[in-house]
């Protein structure tokens, strides 16, 4: 099984990727450190800002390495944000029925309510080089974004409301 894991910055997609790590013993692939190992290597010119363009220049290789790791019958945990929303497209049944998409997404009331608590946490698995992009208003806009174009998609998110250390329990407790 490979574990499609996305959503918006800071919702905890790495924190739930080790928790899974740990209880499944799957391999973790990080699109962030595929996507870095990329830029630093100068095999594009885009940098961590171009989020766009990056999904478009990440997600075929992503695809491909999930398509590689079912064919070969091998479970993974896949962790990023650059997956398009309508990332079904690309797999038919037969890699779709291998395919567990988890997307994680904050509300504008959790994150006005927790706010700098989400900013202190920011480095609990990874540590970011720098954070100075993320104010609150940047963070309730992008988690809009991710809910309104998965739903137009089609896909389930994960909303995290009022007890974000319980979404992530439950998230790992079901998968």
């Amino acid at each position: 099984m490979v574990i499609l894991l996305t959503g918006a910055s800071h919702t905890g997609k790495t924190v739930l990727a080790q928790k899974l790590l740990e209880k499944l013993h799957y391999p973790y692939l990080s699109v962030d450190h595929l996507k870095m190992g990329l830029i630093r290597s100068g095999q594009t010119a885009l940098t961590p800002a171009d989020d766009e363009q990056l999904t478009e220049y990440l997600w075929p290789i992503v695809r491909e390495i999930i398509k590689t790791a079912i064919e070969n019958r091998q479970d993974l945990i896949v962790e990023g944000c650059y997956v398009p929303f309508d990332w079904r497209k690309d797999f038919d049944a037969r890699y779709l029925d291998a395919i567990r998409f988890v997307c994680l997404a904050m509300t504008d009331s959790y994150i006005d309510a927790h706010f700098d608590a989400i900013r202190s946490h920011a480095c609990d698995i990874e540590a970011r080089l720098d954070d100075a992009y993320c104010t609150a208003d940047r963070m309730k806009a992008e988690n809009r974004a991710v809910i309104a174009g998965n739903e137009v998609a089609g896909e389930r998110v994960t909303l995290i409301d009022t007890d974000w250390e319980k979404a992530i329990e439950t998230l790992s407790d079901n998968l």
